[in-house]
């Protein structure tokens, strides 16, 4: 695992601009709430042959919480290469106020060289042999899965629905797509890849701190990494990422609560029926009343991006789905807007209905004893290292209405996963049943190819 941060340079049009580190301007803003000078009396008060100077009179003559102050240090680019596919979902589940991005599966066709070792990820003695064996078997039925579905779609385009008329590259790409869409269940989720976020100091030190609780190797080391590397950008900041008991207790209950329920219901396998809950509360008080109808709200409104009105962005809404497979969760754990809860406690598996394989049941087998025996150990939390994107999990994700909406549309829309989109257009239907003067507004698309 290699951890970086990347700085940001002022552009060109800015060269004249005062140009602060981020823990500078985090104090300088600090102080300009104490002070009615102005931006340019404060900067004028700074060293600039010594800044570091600067920030520590600051932050005494502030006295101010370290979380007000590290949420004015700008974003902080991080970039995290060779991190498993769960750790990445974890930094994201983490993070709730970080933009980023993780290595798509539909760009990049994996291997078994693809895996760390078992040692990276705190596999040990005699399992580990048979935890590479099982991942072995696993990547070389995404192979030979992705190489039959690739040739179906070369034999008979119309399973992938090209849209007419669209040059032969772009036909290439969405072949392979489908392909890669449909074969990725098999990966599994220890699969290494690239995780960027971008966030203030304040949301990063909570993040590792949380991470930093996990009792799993690669979380304690992907955790120190990233605090060495944010040093060099907030080294007085950065301190307040050590676990407490509080982020030790709760990290503890989830897992707990994933082992529990393994030892209590195994590892199932087969595919379990689709259930959806959604509830929304749109109560409000008698002082501060409904200012518009829906249409209102929606008025003018002409993609997702669109700003809606306050109708809709004061009503909350919750959304659950039972059956949610890892390979789609990776994608809708990365909304950052409100809570995303899931204990990854096995639940069934999910293959697409092009997708069989003659040794499925001795793949599934295999994947059951790993996961028994990872949950079986001291903290049992590496069970999650023998879970493969097919695992099907249940996913609740608590939101204000209008970013449920536009996740909605963006789930649904043109080039979504296929998966995916058939959850979040029953979430829509369900939606719409509550709250029937949405049906007229809400955008739910057919997951055409891009």
């Amino acid at each position: 695992m290699r951890i970086s941060g990347l700085g940001i340079t002022p552009p060109p049009g800015a060269k004249d601009n005062p140009a602060v580190t981020p823990e500078l301007l985090a104090s300088c803003l600090a102080r300009y709430s104490r002070s009615n000078k102005g931006i340019d009396a404060i900067l004028a008060s700074i060293d600039w042959n010594d800044p570091d100077k600067s920030v520590d009179s600051i932050f005494k003559f502030v006295d101010y919480g370290h979380a007000s102050i590290g949420g004015m240090t700008g974003g902080i680019a991080m970039v995290v290469d060779g991190c498993s596919m769960f750790l990445a979902y974890k930094l994201f589940e983490l993070s709730p106020y970080a933009d980023g991005q993780e290595c798509s599966t539909r760009y990049i066709k994996l291997d078994k060289t693809s895996l760390p070792g078992p040692d990276e990820i705190g596999i040990l003695g005699t399992l580990a042999r048979e935890w590479q064996e099982f991942c072995a078997l696993a990547f070389e039925m995404y192979q030979e899965t992705y190489a039959k579905l690739d040739k179906m779609a070369l034999e008979n385009p119309g399973v992938v629905r090209v849209p007419a008329g669209a040059p032969p590259r772009v036909a290439e790409r969405l072949r392979k797509n489908f392909a890669l869409d449909r074969a990725r269940y098999f990966i599994p989720l220890a699969t290494k890849t690239n995780a960027a976020l971008v966030m203030t100091a304040r949301a990063w030190a909570d993040t590792i701190k949380q991470l930093d609780s996990l009792p799993l190797t690669e979380a304690h080391v992907c955790a120190e990494g990233l605090r060495e590397e944010l040093k060099k950008f907030v080294p007085r900041l950065i301190r307040h990422s050590i676990p407490d008991e509080a982020s030790a207790f709760q990290t503890v209950q989830m897992v707990k609560a994933a082992t529990g329920h393994i030892k209590n219901h195994g590892v199932p396998s087969g595919r379990l029926k689709d259930e959806v809950f959604v509830s929304v509360l749109k109560d409000q008080p008698s002082f501060l009343p409904q200012l518009q109808s829906a249409e209102d709200a929606f008025r003018n409104k002409t993609n997702r991006y669109s700003t809606m009105g306050s109708s809709i962005r004061r009503v909350m809404a919750r959304a659950a789905w039972n059956n949610t497979g890892l390979a789609e969760l990776r994608d809708l754990n990365r909304h950052r807007t409100g809570f995303r809860f899931s204990t990854l406690a096995p639940v069934g598996f999910y293959l697409p209905p092009e997708v069989n394989h003659k040794r499925l049941s001795e793949l599934l087998e295999k994947k059951r004893d790993i996961v028994e025996k990872l949950a079986s150990q001291e903290s049992g939390a590496a069970f999650v290292y023998g879970l493969l994107l097919g695992t099907q999990v249940a996913f609740e994700h608590s939101m204000h209405l209008d970013k449920f909406i536009y996740e909605i549309e963006l789930r649904t829309g043109m080039g979504a996963h296929f998966r995916y989109a058939e959850h979040l257009a029953a979430a829509a239907n369900e939606l719409v049943k509550i709250m029937p003067e949405l049906a007229p507004f809400i955008k739910v698309g057919s997951a055409d190819p891009e």
